[in-house]
């Protein structure tokens, strides 16, 4: 491993000196193209307005994505470039986490990845593999990432693709034939195989002492300071995953939400924009009002109303904001609900 990062850290400063300042913008758009933030807005509005059976794929693929990616972390401990040699500039300025598996690169290769492969055209394959390459490269160009870190996250985002690409259709026959009941008890085991499988790798690493260089190379270079071991983001994904399963089962058992991009004579644009703009208004509501009423930290109380504030989000993501679109007749393409 010190081969590695020795030889990523002569990459990086030879990449960073052999452009301009003028670089540093563009990779911090492409950046921001695997960024979860990127994703938590682009998402809801493919899912609501675009095409909702490719959203719902590409929302379960990002959260499955999230919480391996956490583990995979815990499990190898990296550093980041900028953490261990002062000489690499630091150009992107809010990591906390641990370094190998890059999280931008492998969120990149699972979500665009299962839009190429629900697509299934050579041009949108050749313009996603494109936007994968850009992202991962550009976590190196900006210092947060070693190369090792970005072929890592390509390599488990690829294989997630795989399993999804390979195993979504007959697990979803499956879980279509039991009842109401049955899914959301099926949804509610997988978040808390998520949570098994995330807290006990986080327990494996909770004694961890962050290097004193480590700390004091992110101090010079003016970033946030290291705090890689935070139980609180598998909480996001195990809660997020059950109330998007469970809103999922919902809807369905109502009548299901199906959204298509070519369907703008029965559903046109202004409906789409405003089902976009409701559903986000919902969102806030939930994230920022529970986030005011329910208290942070770290135990167990802490975890469980974090999960069930984001159980809430991604009901509402799912199930509740369909629903309101169709009762109040905001899409053309559902009237049974």
């Amino acid at each position: 491993m010190l081969v590695l990062i020795d030889s990523g850290i002569s990459f990086i400063i030879a990449l960073q000196g052999a452009v301009g300042n003028w670089f540093v913008a563009p990779m911090r758009f492409f950046s921001y193209l695997g960024n979860e933030e990127f994703f938590l807005l682009v998402l809801p509005l493919i899912y609501w307005s675009v095409d909702s059976a490719l959203g719902l794929r590409m929302a379960f693929i990002l959260l499955t994505s999230n919480l391996f990616n956490h583990v995979a972390k815990w499990v190898f401990a990296g550093p980041r470039p900028y953490w261990v040699s002062s000489h690499v500039r630091a150009l992107w300025f809010t990591e906390t986490t641990f370094g190998i598996p890059s999280g931008h690169a492998q969120n990149a290769a699972s979500v665009w990845g299962m839009f190429a492969a629900y697509n299934k055209r050579t041009w949108i394959w050749i313009v996603c593999i494109l936007t994968i390459f850009l992202i991962g490269f550009s976590r190196i160009f900006l210092g947060v990432h070693f190369p090792h870190d970005v072929l890592f996250g390509w390599l488990l985002g690829a294989v997630i693709l795989w399993s999804f690409v390979r195993f979504w259709e007959p697990a979803g026959a499956w879980v279509g034939k039991k009842t109401l009941n049955q899914q959301i008890l099926i949804a509610f085991a997988v978040s808390l195989l998520f949570v098994v499988l995330g807290y006990g790798t986080w327990m494996f690493r909770s004694g961890y002492q962050v290097p004193d260089v480590w700390i004091s190379n992110s101090t010079l270079a003016g970033t946030e300071l290291p705090d890689p071991v935070d139980a609180n983001d598998i909480f996001t994904s195990a809660g997020t995953i059950f109330g998007m399963a469970a809103g999922t089962a919902w809807i369905l058992s109502l009548g299901s939400y199906q959204v298509s991009s070519g369907d703008l004579a029965k559903d046109p644009v202004g409906k789409r924009a405003i089902r976009y703009v409701i559903g986000l208004i919902g969102v806030l509501i939930l994230y920022l009002g529970l986030g005011m009423i329910f208290p942070r930290g770290d135990g167990f109380i802490f975890y469980l109303l974090r999960y069930i504030r984001y159980a809430l989000i991604g009901w509402w993501v799912a199930g509740g904001a369909p629903w309101v679109f169709v009762r109040f007749k905001l899409t053309g393409s559902v009237d049974t609900i």
